[in-house]
Formats: structure tokens, C-alpha cells, sequence
């Protein structure tokens, strides 16, 4: 009798260390590992991650991609799904998507990045699958973590290098106007006080009552910059950009325009093609997020999570400036990840 009821023990916790994903640390905390590279333990099962973002349709989010999907390679034992919407204004259609896979039952856990934070804190309301939030933070208990820049004081960082570049380019006068994202999304609502408060700090004057919203397209930011030119006609010595794209496209729309031919403008993200308009100078410099570090890093915690670890309530992926001095080393680490 205690042998057979050994056994039935024995049998149990190998089928409940099948049910595990494999993979990534066995320290619980923060996700950090050397050079990004999961795969320190034996592995245990197999376990599939589905990985929602805002869009696949920008370089910015191909870099979360890479990322995500380079843990995949890191850890055979685990299979990463990566799937976006056509556009950062498609909500129904990401929407569709977190419902259709929240359903499916076809995941162990879920990473996702919210076009519409509010909202899909409704739709994941009662899971109980491990979900980890990127890019984007999720007010919901259901959200184990969060993974991504912290927006607010990574803006500030950018907002007050603004000024000192404004200064040295011999501003006296040194005010910013932002040309932000979509209005009332959390991400660009927390880097507009970023950089408000980085501006502020360093002597600057943000005019907050001027704030361009352009829903973080290029030709809406462009439209935007004109509007600028139109009440400013003596310049303005900072415009900040909710990401690269808004910035280089208010640069070009700027080209020309002798009263802003030494105006600060200030990207996000840190992609490939700012380094390039930064080194051009057609780009003056940009809080570059690290969207590969972020990509990993989530689905690395999903995979904790699964697991049974405690994470973190934030972890930070981290972040920097790019300017003309660090553009070309910026440049081929990014050419690294994605070509």
C-alpha cells in the first residue's frame, strides 16, 4: 500500500512539472540576465505565449517582435505567437484579437500592448492566465506586470537634453510645444508630463495650451508643424514628439523655414531611421526606447509567471538619448536585431 501510494505522489509531480513552461531564470524579481539569453534551467514542458501589440506595422514594433521572438529561440521549450493590429487607431481590430485568444484557449499566457488601456482592462477582467502588460501599462488586477520604458521620467531625461541643446544652439527664448500621440492614450499622456516636467526643471517653458495632437502618424504630425509655424512665425526653439516618426516628418515640414533652422526637435523611440535623420541632421535627437529588451523581456516574464514565480509589478527595459555622438552606435546595434 505506501508503495503504490508513493507512486500515485511520484506521478503527480511529473505530470505537474509537465504543465510548466521551461526556460528563462528560476529567480523570481526582476527578469534582467546577462545579454538577454533565457534558457538557464532544464526544461520542464512546453508552453505557448501569445504576444498582442498595438501594431506590427512600424519599425518601432518590429523591434518588440524581434525580441519576443528571439526568447522563443533562446527556449526551444517555448512558443511565442506574435500578432498585431493594421494600425495604432485599428482598436476594433485588436480588440477582436485579445478577445478571440483570451477564448481560444489555445495560451498559456498572454503579453499585451493596449491600443486602448481602459478598455482592455474590461476584456481581461476575471482571466486567470498569467498576463503581462508591454509598452503599455494595464490597470487591472489580472496584470501580473508591467514591462516597458518609464515613460514619464524617460521624457523628462529628453526634455531637459532640449534645453540644453536649445541654449547652445543660442536660444534665449526657450520654449517647447508638443506634437503628442493619440489624446488621452496612457503612454503619450505620461511622456507629455515627462516632458513637461524635464523642460520645466531645466528653464525651459512648455506651452502646455499649445499641445498638437496627431495620433502619432507622420502626415497628421507634419499638419501639425504647420499649424505651429503659422502661430509661431519667429520659431519656436524646442517641438517634442510622441515617437520618431511625428518628429522627422515635423522637421521636413519645418525644412526651409529660416525662423526654425536651429529648432530642437525632439523623437521617441530611438529607431533606425532616426539615427539616420539624426546623423543627417534632420533630426536633432530621441529618447530611444529598448523595444528588443522590452519584447524579451515580457514573454520572459510570462514564461516566470507560468512558472509560479512572483515578478515585479514594473520592469523597466531602460532607455537613453541619442544624439549626433552615440547615432551611429545606436544604429548598428538596431541593424542587429532586425537588419
Amino acid at each position: 500500500m505506501k508503495k503504490r501510494l508513493l507512486a500515485m505522489l511520484m506521478t503527480g509531480a511529473m505530470v505537474a512539472s509537465l504543465a510548466a513552461c521551461g526556460g528563462g531564470s528560476t529567480t523570481g524579481g526582476d527578469t534582467k540576465t546577462s545579454d538577454n539569453k533565457g534558457g538557464d534551467t532544464a526544461s520542464t514542458g512546453s508552453c505557448s505565449v501569445d504576444v498582442i501589440l498595438k501594431t506590427t506595422a512600424s519599425e518601432y514594433w518590429s523591434y518588440v517582435k524581434a525580441g519576443a521572438e528571439a526568447y522563443a529561440k533562446d527556449n526551444s521549450d517555448v512558443k511565442v505567437e506574435v500578432k498585431g493590429a493594421t494600425s495604432e487607431t485599428a482598436y476594433d481590430e485588436q480588440q477582436n484579437m485579445i478577445e478571440t485568444d483570451l477564448n481560444s484557449g489555445a495560451y498559456d499566457a498572454f503579453v499585451i500592448a493596449p491600443l486602448q488601456a481602459d478598455l482592455v482592462k474590461t476584456l481581461i477582467s476575471g482571466k486567470t492566465d498569467p498576463i503581462i502588460a508591454v509598452d503599455t501599462n494595464i490597470d487591472a488586477p489580472e496584470v501580473l506586470s508591467f514591462v516597458g520604458t518609464g515613460n514619464e521620467d524617460a521624457a523628462a531625461l529628453g526634455g531637459k537634453e532640449a534645453v540644453k541643446a536649445a541654449q547652445d544652439a543660442g536660444w534665449d527664448k526657450v520654449q517647447a510645444i508638443a506634437i503628442s500621440g493619440v489624446q488621452g492614450d496612457g503612454t503619450a499622456t505620461a511622456r507629455l508630463t515627462g516632458y513637461e516636467k524635464g523642460i520645466t526643471e531645466a528653464g525651459g517653458e512648455f506651452l502646455k495650451g499649445e499641445i498638437q495632437y496627431a495620433d502619432a502618424v507622420a502626415d497628421k504630425a507634419a499638419t501639425s508643424m504647420e499649424a505651429i509655424m503659422q502661430n509661431h512665425p519667429k520659431g519656436v526653439a524646442i517641438i517634442v514628439c510622441n515617437n520618431d516618426d511625428m518628429a522627422m516628418a515635423a522637421a521636413r515640414a519645418a525644412k526651409g523655414n529660416a525662423a526654425y533652422a536651429k529648432t530642437i526637435f525632439v523623437g521617441f523611440d530611438g529607431i533606425q531611421s532616426a539615427c539616420n535623420a539624426i546623423l543627417a541632421g534632420e533630426e536633432t535627437m530621441s529618447v530611444a526606447q529598448e523595444a528588443y529588451d522590452m519584447g524579451y523581456k515580457a514573454v520572459e516574464a510570462a514564461v516566470k509567471a507560468v512558472n509560479g514565480e512572483t515578478l515585479d509589478k514594473f520592469i523597466d527595459s531602460g532607455c537613453s538619448v541619442v544624439t549626433k555622438d552615440n547615432a551611429q552606435e545606436r544604429l548598428d546595434t538596431l541593424k542587429g536585431y532586425i537588419g
